[in-house]
């Protein structure tokens, strides 16, 4: 096939991705210097469609951006006025004194959110500052000087055939060129994971780890409801030896958001995750506030765990990884977004001075090394090690463990333990499923409890059918070769959404087949495939879910 020839526009700076870091780089940039030309790259139909996050933010980050943010009208309005944490049974539950968790864990002063509104907020503020904004357009590839360093990114391809070849409406997309390349794109981002490969820059890092955050939005009666409350829970339906728990925040306006993580490390090829989601609903604390409500959204996406020691390097030749695509949540906070918001501050800060030097196309070292010595560095150092703790001797002992050790480093600023390591990748914990017994969950019932289908249609979520199936398979043989008869198919499960299922047919060989048009983008496929077989990629711009207030 002939080279397709692009159209290119030049900037000082590109950016992929409309979240918190990307745009917090973005306005940043523009603060420093209004003359800059800054674009922002954006998937989703809008800024904030792709967004889904918990969401309890610590403001640092906002209010070292913004300072005046409450003036500006930023939609952070409800106060963490309660704060709980349960340890469930099947039956009841246990509640852990404050008084008893780390200082860090404390959430007063944070806000309960939602994200995707903060995002189109935040999107306003830097379109007020001159930075161009486009969504609707995916980055499907990655632009290279002559000398290696990355120097753009095409974007905004459309009306490919499903075989992959140009279609009669094919629109080739344009190479956006910066002088440096800020990569946002979240949690397990294609381009980021091209980037980490191609520098090798994970080579010092320990393995990056994930969970599976699932979320939907209820609306609950008014008497059940408690605005400000923040309540975290473990303990059942996974048990003690699965890491994973829940979280419930009661917003404004008769809205709760409930969410369930589980960690994507579990051994068990026949568990599922978004059962378990549905289970928890059917506690009877949880029940008690449900009972009588109505969901109006779902969505999912994955959470990075990994902490301090998985943060590859994060500047490279042109550009720099920021937020999520460095992992920089922390895990007890199960909090990232305020982290992210600091990554792009000291990305825009760290280019800003380079460009005003005459630099470009360089490794911004001073971005890395600003990352791990400043505000990030500092609030994911002390609790490096509850991720290797949980998944070397489960929950319960993590819990304790975990919490001795912030504790001993809020008071000694030192971790007796050192710093654990994970061992092994979120693929590699899956075991055969012959070690294991299959898992009988319970029929949802369509008041509390939904099944896969039914609550993908709350996630607004739309693809384009014509286009080339955006879920690729290295090997398309391995799903039923090696993954059927090994793990009994882990992906009819682990995925939120029911992408992929595997028909059975008399007389016929079974057939692993792709739903893509279900794909709600959490990447959950991409990490925890046993065979490591499934590589995501961006669809046509402006496909995936339309989140509301996520």
């Amino acid at each position: 096939m002939a080279e397709i020839e692009r159209e290119s526009m030049e900037y000082d700076v590109v950016i992929v991705g409309a979240g918190p870091a990307g745009l917090s780089a973005a306005i940043r940039l523009k603060q420093i210097d209004p003359g800059l030309s800054v674009v922002v790259l954006e998937k989703g139909s809008e800024v904030g469609a792709h967004i889904l996050s918990g969401a309890v933010l610590d403001v640092s980050g906002l209010s070292r951006l913004l300072p005046d943010w409450k003036e500006r009208g930023a939609p952070v309005t409800v106060p963490v006025r309660r704060d709980n944490f349960y340890i469930l049974g099947e039956a009841g539950q246990l509640r852990v004194p404050n008084f008893l968790m780390p200082p860090l864990m404390n959430n007063h002063g944070c806000y309960i959110v939602s994200m995707g509104n903060l995002c189109r907020w935040l999107g306003e503020q830097a379109e007020a500052l001159g930075v161009e904004i486009f969504p609707g357009m995916s980055c499907s590839e990655l632009v290279w000087r002559k000398d290696g360093a990355l120097k753009g990114v095409v974007a905004g391809e459309f009306g490919r055939n499903a075989d992959g070849t140009p279609g009669p409406n094919y629109e080739p997309g344009m190479e956006l060129h910066g002088k440096y390349v800020f990569l946002s794109e979240g949690a397990r981002g294609s381009l980021s994971k091209e980037v980490i490969a191609k520098f090798d820059l994970a080579r010092g890092a320990d393995h990056p780890k994930f969970g599976l955050g699932m979320k939907e939005i209820w609306e609950v009666d008014p008497a059940r409801h408690r605005e400000g409350t923040v309540t975290h829970t473990m303990g059942w339906p996974l048990g003690f030896r699965q890491g994973g728990g829940s979280f419930i925040y009661h917003l404004d306006n008769n809205q709760v958001y409930v969410g369930y993580i589980v960690d994507l490390n579990y051994r068990n090829p026949h568990l599922s995750p978004y059962m378990e989601f549905q289970r928890f609903k059917h506690h009877p604390m949880v029940r008690k506030l449900l009972e009588g409500g109505k969901r109006v959204a779902y969505g999912a996406r994955v959470v990075t765990k990994g902490g301090y020691q998985s943060i590859p390097e994060a500047a490279f030749p042109g550009g720099v990884l920021l937020g999520c695509s460095a992992g920089l949540v922390n895990l007890p906070r199960i909090k990232g977004n305020h982290n992210a918001m600091h990554s792009g501050i000291e990305a825009a800060e760290a280019a800003a001075a380079a460009l005003a030097a005459g630099r470009s196309g360089d490794r911004l070292a001073e971005y890395d090394r600003a990352l791990r010595e400043g505000p990030v560095g500092r609030d994911l150092k002390p609790v490096r090690n509850v991720a290797p703790m949980n998944g070397r001797w489960g929950v319960l002992a993590g819990l304790v463990l975990g919490g001795f050790d912030m504790w001993f480093q809020t008071i000694f600023r030192f971790s007796p333990f050192g710093t654990l390591k994970h061992g092994k990748n979120d693929a590699q914990s899956t075991e055969p499923a012959s070690r294991h017994r299959p898992i009988e969950y319970p029929k949802p019932d369509g008041r509390l409890s939904f099944d896969r289908l039914t609550n993908v249609a709350f996630s607004f979520t739309n693809h384009e059918e014509g286009q080339p199936c955006h879920l690729k398979l290295k090997d398309p043989a391995l799903p039923i070769s090696v993954n059927l008869p090994q793990y009994d198919e882990p992906a009819q499960r682990y995925c939120p959404a029911g992408v992929y299922e595997v028909l059975r047919e008399e007389g016929k060989a079974p057939e692993f087949v792709i739903n893509f048009q279900n794909c709600v983008h959490c990447k959950t496929c991409d990490i925890k495939d046993p065979s490591e077989n499934i590589v995501w990629t961006v669809p046509q711009g402006g496909d995936g879910p339309n989140y509301p207030n996520m």
